[in-house]
Order: C-alpha cells, then sequence, then structure tokens
C-alpha cells in the first residue's frame, strides 16, 4: 500500500467522524454548555469577540502572519506531512505554555489569553499552507485558512456544510473573484461557533488555583484539534486536485 492509499483511508475514516450526526452526549453538553457561557465575565466574551473581529481583518488583508519562506516546492505528500507534525508539536507547546502561563495570573491574565491564544493558532496555520505548497499572499489561501479555521471549531450541525466548501474548493472560492468580495462574507456565525467551541475549556481557566494547568490543557487541545482538521484539510485538497497548484 501506498503512502497516498494509506491517507485515503484515514481521510475516510476522519470524514465520517468528522460528520458523525450530533449524538445525546453531545446535544446534552451543548445545553450544558450554554449554561456555563451564561456565567462566563462580559469582559472574557466581549475579549474573544474582539480578537475574532481583529482576527478576520488581519488574515484578510494578510499583513502580519505570512511566512518569510516561500511555500515549498518539490517535495511528496509524506514529506510534507512529516514536517507539518514537527510543525504542529512545536506549536502545541507554545500554546501550553502561554495557556500556563496566564492561567496562574488569575481572570484578568486569563481574558488576556483568549487574543493570544488566536494569534498563535493562526501563526501556526500560515505556516502550515507553506508547508503544503499554498502561498498565504494569495487571498484565496488566506480565505481557505478562515474556512479551516471555522471547521476546526464548528458545531456538529454546521459541520457537513464547511466540509463541502472544503472538499469542493474550487467551486467555493470561485463565488470571490476578487479580494474585495470577501468584504461580502458574514462572519457572524464564525464568531459564535468559535466561542460555543472553546468557551466551556477556557472558562475553568479562570477556576481559582486551577488556572494554570487548566490553562496549558486548553490550549494544548486546541492546537490538537486545529492542527488534525488543518492537516487532513490540506491532505483531501491535494489529493482531489492531484498535487500542489504552484508546482
Amino acid at each position: 500500500m501506498t503512502y497516498e492509499q494509506h491517507l485515503r483511508i484515514q481521510l475516510e475514516r476522519w470524514q465520517r467522524k468528522l460528520l458523525k450526526p450530533p449524538g445525546l452526549i453531545e446535544k446534552g453538553s451543548k445545553k450544558f454548555q450554554k449554561r456555563v457561557n451564561q456565567f462566563i465575565p462580559m469582559k472574557a466574551q466581549e475579549a474573544i469577540t474582539g480578537a475574532i473581529k481583529g482576527l478576520i481583518k488581519v488574515v484578510l488583508a494578510g499583513l502580519e502572519f505570512i511566512p518569510k519562506r516561500e511555500p515549498l516546492k518539490g517535495i511528496s505528500l509524506e514529506e510534507r506531512d512529516i514536517q507539518a507534525q514537527l510543525l504542529l508539536k512545536n506549536y502545541k507547546r507554545i500554546a501550553a505554555a502561554e495557556g500556563a502561563g496566564t492561567g496562574a495570573g488569575g481572570i484578568i491574565l486569563g481574558i488576556a489569553d483568549f487574543p493570544a491564544l488566536i494569534a498563535i493558532k493562526m501563526k501556526f496555520l500560515f505556516e502550515l499552507a507553506h508547508i503544503y505548497g499554498f502561498p498565504t499572499y494569495d487571498y484565496q489561501e488566506r480565505l481557505f485558512l478562515l474556512y479551516i479555521f471555522q471547521l476546526a471549531f464548528s458545531s456538529q450541525e454546521k459541520r457537513p456544510a464547511l466540509f463541502y466548501e472544503i472538499s469542493h474548493w474550487q467551486e467555493a472560492v470561485a463565488r470571490f473573484p476578487e479580494e474585495k468580495s470577501l468584504e461580502q462574507i458574514n462572519w457572524e456565525q464564525f464568531q459564535q461557533e468559535y466561542r460555543d467551541a472553546i468557551d466551556f475549556r477556557k472558562m475553568l481557566q479562570m477556576v481559582p488555583g486551577l488556572g494554570a494547568a487548566i490553562g496549558a490543557w486548553a490550549n494544548y487541545g486546541l492546537l490538537e484539534d486545529l492542527g488534525i482538521t488543518a492537516m487532513n484539510c490540506y491532505r483531501l485538497r491535494i489529493l482531489q486536485e492531484g498535487g500542489i497548484g504552484n508546482e
């Protein structure tokens, strides 16, 4: 069995798990989470919303996160995966250390952790795109990153539609022929889905005496979720398109 054949099997399993309808546990967790969200400090909620709005603006502008090194060319998908795993491992450590530091500082630093964690996630995604050979100075590739971000932190009800867009990317991106057309996108759902996905884990970070440990655990897990989703999205895209677009 070739490496690509092995990957296709893995991707089929991931897709089934990703698109599995929410069960009783997931539905119960969602209801419980909505109750918990009512107790989250308003400053924390405002910090998340502000950070996400800032994230969208910065990513679409492409001014801050574009890596200095050019997208990789002339290497196999297996080699790209190896480099991607190393990148993810490094960023999980960075995120965990950042979460432990801010978590130990109580509510004020816990609130500050939200935008910091988003920045870490986006730096990771931009570097990952270049590992897989896709140039983030292209606004369409930056838009792809935002779709990956949404898929990683969306509810199970929203995932099928997002996955369809990603798995039919050439059709999806054709709706945005110019960079200015991205302004037409309604990102309100993006903000709410992300908040719902991380609020419970990050709220525990503000519990006195548990902040450092919970902060490290939460950030590590959130980077893990994002990394798995992003790697599989790029694997799927490369296999579907028969290679890297710029090679």
